[in-house]
């Protein structure tokens, strides 16, 4: 993505008034845990001529995205090899960073999982052969121009392919070489009627690419239209902002927000680095403003794919009142091979979790299944045998009991004379109580 590109959609950007940074508080226990030293180092050294009026702009930080890999070798230690080496990666898979996520970065961290999701590799295409374009399906189930209706009561409406970083393992990659497009009015009316018709669909989400790269007054137009809908009962919004770019959940959007509920918001952390001092802030306001946040976390390789790093991520996400969801296995996106692990690792971290720390802590890890098949649950298996009797079953620390079943003849045949004796204690009860 060039930057000529990007400028050509500012009007996206630029249907409202600027605005100030917003002035929420951060709550007293952020404030005790300070940036790390790499953001404070990193954004001293590349950005110390930005004013923080700037820095806290989110359209600053979007129009000055970090797009090329000329400008990435400025910031992060690129030999010539490597550059041309991106340079082939990124004529066919994009780059673009937001300054605030670079400075999460430390540059000469080879390994960093920052760096990870969001600098291209050259595995993107050494591994190209492997993968699918569209590995969940979702053009078969599109039915009409960016709606997809998968599910019975539920569609996703994909309203843009911009996004504020094009992270390396994104599920949509094929769209990034499809140029900058954002969905027309038309376009939008055509997938309201359609879930005006199907009067099952009781759930809307929405998505992109990034559709919070939208102004908010735009949002605001297409969100209204939904919840005038009388058989929608709630809408859902996919973003990583929070995450890349926090400085886009200000104030006016978040008063947007919570004039149109029941709003849900799914973001996306994948490692705990990611939680600063301004993701914390993001989230506090929305949850402030009626908008619980859950977190769907892809399982990365040598990104996040240990109990450790699981657990660090979900003990944090808790932290900052954000309820760990999904953890996905990295679906089968060509160019993103090299960051998938096989299925047993996540089912492994997933048992090594449960008893260690509280059930809220867990998300549940899922297979998003090929050719549209859906989301299925991968769980350690605690079930050893089963009978109508009994279960045999283990636990996290390996020991082994049997769990008695209640007998389906009691629970039927004698459940009228059960109910009769308690009935008649109950009369006795209230009549010896009357004054």
């Amino acid at each position: 993505m060039t930057k000529s590109v990007i400028e050509t959609n500012n009007q996206v950007l630029g249907e409202v008034d600027e605005e100030p940074p917003g002035t929420a508080i951060v709550l007293n226990t952020l404030k005790e845990k300070p940036p790390s030293k790499t953001v404070i180092i990193t954004r001293e050294r590349f950005f110390n001529h930005v004013t923080d009026d700037n820095w806290n702009d989110w359209k600053w930080q979007f129009h000055n995205r970090i797009t090329t890999v000329d400008e990435l070798a400025g910031f992060i230690p690129l030999s010539n090899k490597e550059q041309a080496q991106l340079k082939l990666v990124t004529a066919q898979y994009p780059l673009s960073i937001t300054p605030y996520y670079l400075s999460l970065i430390s540059p000469h961290e080879v390994d960093n999982p920052i760096r990870k999701q969001a600098i291209p590799s050259f595995d993107e295409i050494a591994f190209a052969i492997m993968g699918k374009e569209d590995p969940l399906g979702e053009k078969n189930d599109s039915v009409v121009p960016g709606l997809v209706h998968r599910y019975p009561d539920r569609v996703l409406m994909v309203l843009t392919n911009l996004c504020p970083m094009l992270c390396r393992h994104c599920t949509r990659k094929r769209e990034w070489r499809n140029g900058v497009w954002v969905r027309t009015p038309d376009e939008i009316e055509n997938m309201l009627e359609y879930i005006r018709r199907h009067e099952a669909i009781r759930d809307v989400i929405i998505s992109g690419g990034d559709p919070l790269v939208l102004s908010t007054r735009r949002l605001e137009d297409i969100i209204s239209r939904i919840r005038r809908i009388n058989h929608v009962e709630i809408i859902r919004i996919g973003t990583r902002f929070p995450v890349v770019l926090p400085q886009r959940i200000d104030d006016e959007l978040c008063a947007m927000l919570s004039k149109h509920g029941p709003i849900w918001l799914n973001t996306h952390f994948n490692h705990v680095r990611e939680i600063t001092p301004e993701a914390a802030e993001a989230c506090d306001r929305l949850v402030r403003s009626g908008v619980p946040v859950n977190n769907q976390s892809v399982l990365l390789r040598g990104i996040n794919d240990s109990v450790k790093a699981q657990t660090e991520l979900c003990h944090g996400l808790l932290r900052i009142k954000v309820r760990p969801y999904y953890l996905f296995q990295c679906d089968e996106v060509q160019g993103t091979e090299h960051l998938r692990t096989s299925v047993e690792v996540g089912a492994q971290i997933i048992e090594g979790m449960r008893g260690h720390t509280s059930g809220l802590a867990i998300p549940t890890f899922v297979v998003d299944l090929p050719q549209g098949g859906g989301k299925v649950p991968v769980q350690p298996n605690y079930v050893l045998s089963q009978t109508k009797e009994e279960w045999m079953l283990r636990n996290y620390e390996g020991h082994i009991f049997q769990y008695r079943n209640p007998s389906s003849q009691i629970c039927s045949e004698e459940a009228a004379e059960i109910v009769s004796p308690v009935n008649d204690a109950i009369d006795h009860l209230l009549v010896s109580t009357k004054p």
